[in-house]
């Protein structure tokens, strides 16, 4: 059967395939949504690897206070605020003619320390994982010591004879890099023709080895792979694939419930949380979606948004085909201002692992995402990149759309609306340069108004 048979097949099959090319936004309930313990049992990852890993973060404590002065008062840890954005919500009542119920907080992933993104939580966590590996496999530390070793001179010649190798369309290079640089590893970078230009001065600003390609994410990818295999002593991160990754996005749920408990918000069968993810390759929402079922169980409803252009863990997962199918694939551009979520092909790990723990995905256009920032910075202050605001709109559709009704309807929510707590996870922002934001910023004003 040839390809493009293949693909007509999966149109007549997949209808919501259709309002994909035409570029509509959609709101999608996944069928294969199960209650978290027959999910839990078709995974070999538990809560005792989401455990480890806190472990392991809390263990460089020592080290990350030390190397980053900014996480001093947190005592190296690398965590975001919980704000209340009570302000905005009440605003897009207004605009969109609606009545948004339940309580609105966003996580503010895009304020973590170092480097202002969700990959400040996996990409620090795999190379501190890494950086432990070879310390202990050369008899240098124990896990018992104090870590804030890694920050002598020692250390960091020591890992000037490794190197590092990642493919990115820009935040998870700015965390690795910015990591692995602090250690001493030598680090290569490789950048899609997606990512900014200012992330890519920053990386070269400290040292790091950018590499810029004029194809998108799978390619970056695929370089960085490949440059890893003909080196013994270069350790590749792979976005697409890798458990660390995974389960250091994971650890934000072990955060979050104390976060809640700190503000008196309660989380069970009354009282519901929803939350809502930006998604590109899936790692970072994967993860924190695997550590929110851990923690939360059948109480937590997680979504997840995508470009218009670029819903490629909502195109796999709908098929079925994870990583074998690109948006390309359906005749969609993969273009779009949301750089960190323009990835044309899914991580397969992600998207079979996860396929059973996440409620749904929904589309957004990008001048939507403008349009939010804008809102936002009116109404809270807050400044995000517009990939970050991808979250927002899951909020509104579950309310509004017909596919969000029947989710509120098959599983019994209707009645506890008014007791749930929305969180938007807002994943970047924090490094962007003034007159970037600005322009993101007078961008959203113009289509507003609009």
């Amino acid at each position: 059967m040839n390809h493009e048979k293949i693909i007509q097949d999966l149109f007549t099959k997949y209808p919501i395939l259709d309002k994909f090319v035409q570029n509509e936004e959609v709101f999608w309930n996944n069928p294969n949504y199960l209650s978290f313990e027959e999910a839990a049992g078709q995974t070999h990852l538990t809560k005792d690897h989401v455990a480890d890993a806190e472990q392991r973060l809390n263990r460089f404590a020592s080290f990350i206070k030390y190397a980053f002065p900014e996480t001093y008062n947190a005592k190296g840890l690398i965590e975001s605020p919980l704000k209340s954005v009570f302000s905005f919500q009440q605003s897009l009542q207004n605009l969109y003619r609606m009545d948004l119920p339940g309580s609105w907080l966003l996580k503010c992933d895009s304020h973590l320390p170092i480097s202002g993104s969700i990959k400040a939580r996996g990409g620090i966590y795999e190379v501190l994982k890494h950086a432990e590996s070879l310390a202990i496999e050369n008899r240098m530390i124990h896990t018992w010591s104090d870590y804030s070793v890694f920050a002598t001179e020692e250390f960091r010649d020591f890992f000037s004879n490794y190197s590092i190798s990642v493919g990115s369309t820009g935040n998870l290079g700015l965390s690795i890099g910015i990591i692995s640089a602090k250690l001493g590893f030598k680090v290569n970078v490789h950048m899609s023709s997606d990512a900014k230009e200012w992330k890519k001065n920053l990386l070269r600003g400290i040292g790091v080895h950018v590499v810029e390609h004029s194809g998108d994410f799978s390619l970056a990818v695929d370089t960085g792979r490949k440059e890893a295999e003909m080196d013994s002593t270069c350790f590749f991160i792979d976005d697409e694939n890798s458990t660390d990754l995974f389960l250091g996005y994971s650890v934000a749920a072990i955060r979050l419930k104390t976060q809640l408990e700190e503000k008196h918000i309660q989380v069970n069968e009354s009282h519901p949380l929803f939350v809502y993810l930006p998604c590109g390759v899936g790692g970072g929402p994967g993860g924190v979606t695997f550590g929110l079922k851990q923690v939360f169980g059948d109480h937590v409803h997680v979504f997840w948004g995508e470009p218009t252009q670029s819903p490629s863990m909502l195109l796999g997962l709908v098929t079925g085909l994870h990583h074998n199918i690109s948006v390309q694939d359906i005749g969609l551009s993969n273009k779009t201002e949301a750089d960190g979520l323009a990835v044309g092909r899914p991580s397969g790990f992600v998207g079979k692992t996860m396929s059973p723990f996440i409620s749904g995905c929904y589309t957004i256009k990008d001048e939507r995402l403008f349009s939010l920032l804008y809102e936002l910075v009116q109404t809270e202050d807050i400044t995000l990149e517009p990939s970050a605001l991808a979250g927002v709109y899951g909020a509104i559709q579950l309310i509004r759309s017909s596919a969000g009704k029947e989710y509120v309807k098959n599983y019994n929510l209707a009645s506890k609306l008014s007791n749930a707590t929305h969180i938007i996870w807002a994943t970047g922002g924090g490094m962007v340069p003034a007159h970037e934001m600005t322009r993101y910023i007078d961008k959203g004003k113009y289509l507003r108004h609009e």
